[in-house]
């Protein structure tokens, strides 16, 4: 199989990273292949929303598995826009990595697959028009994974703690629900080798409300957490303050049952302390 990654993001990286052997060729697209040193074999292809080169455009015509993971714009789908021709020609198998965020607020309420996307963020709106243009681009043998919060090495709440920006936000009910980067990538390839499409939320068994991780984390590392704030008078942006505006738990029975996927991190106390033993670039607190 020859994949071709749209964005070679955090998650689509560690895919690939993890993956790369299952395929007999893999390439995929950043803004300046020339400014990144850091994707040793991976083909790189620029990709910052205009046509692309020719040669792009033909690996993208060859391959098997096409993994998108570039955001919409407000125009719609950059990706589409400009190769949607190329894309509606051939058959292959597509896998867009959507968000859980199309759900909107349920007041902490449990939602799975079939509750119809209510958020009433432009940005999730835009997901589900993504979603849709994918699904009829693909001729249906597309697989929509929908994130949760993505954490995982150099970017968890043990990393927030140690550069000095973690914070524990209260606001009463709100929950947030949570993915390890490697149950992402064990997602992604069981999504390839089902024959058939469908929508799947990818995300652990626990949502849980966000001071209660970095609390967590602050007693791995044997440090104080940081003072609570309250949510209505905490300083916030804009974007940072919309992610309180919902609240739901999400439920993951989908993809284990339909896709067999085992979390190798069911909840985010197991996912930190991997991090905790494994990751060596955070250091515990100087005695």
């Amino acid at each position: 199989m020859r994949l071709f990654i749209l964005g070679l993001g955090y998650s689509a990286r560690h895919f690939a990273r993890k993956f790369a052997g299952s395929f007999s060729h893999v390439a995929g697209t950043v803004r300046d292949p020339n400014t990144r040193d850091d994707l040793a074999g991976i083909e790189l292809h620029g990709f910052a929303g205009g046509r692309p080169a020719d040669a792009t455009v033909d690996r993208i015509r060859e391959a098997d598995i096409l993994l998108v993971s570039i955001p919409p714009a407000s125009t719609g789908d950059p990706a589409l826009a400009v190769l949607g021709d190329v894309l509606a020609a051939g058959r292959r198998k597509v896998v867009y990595l959507s968000t859980i965020g199309v759900y909107g607020d349920h007041t902490g309420g449990w939602v799975d697959e079939s509750t119809p996307p209510q958020s009433s963020l432009d940005r999730a709106r835009m997901r589900v028009a993504a979603e849709q243009a994918w699904t009829e681009t693909a001729h249906g043998d597309v697989a929509i994974l929908r994130l949760a919060g993505i954490y995982g090495p150099g970017r968890n709440a043990l990393v927030t703690l140690q550069n000095g920006t973690a914070r524990r936000i209260i606001k009463p009910g709100q929950v947030f629900n949570r993915i390890h980067v490697d149950d992402i990538a064990s997602a992604i390839m069981a999504a390839i080798n089902r024959k058939s499409g469908g929508t799947w939320n990818v995300c652990d068994d626990e949502p849980a409300p966000p001071q209660d991780v970095i609390t967590y984390a602050a007693g791995l590392m044997g440090v104080a957490p940081p003072a609570e704030e309250a949510f209505a008078t905490a300083e916030m942006s804009a974007m940072a303050r919309s992610f309180y505006a919902s609240s739901a738990r999400v439920s993951n029975a989908k993809l284990k049952l339909e896709l067999g996927v085992t979390l190798t991190y069911p909840t985010y106390r197991h996912g930190l302390d991997a991090l905790w033993r494994d990751d060596k670039t955070i250091l515990p607190p100087r005695k």
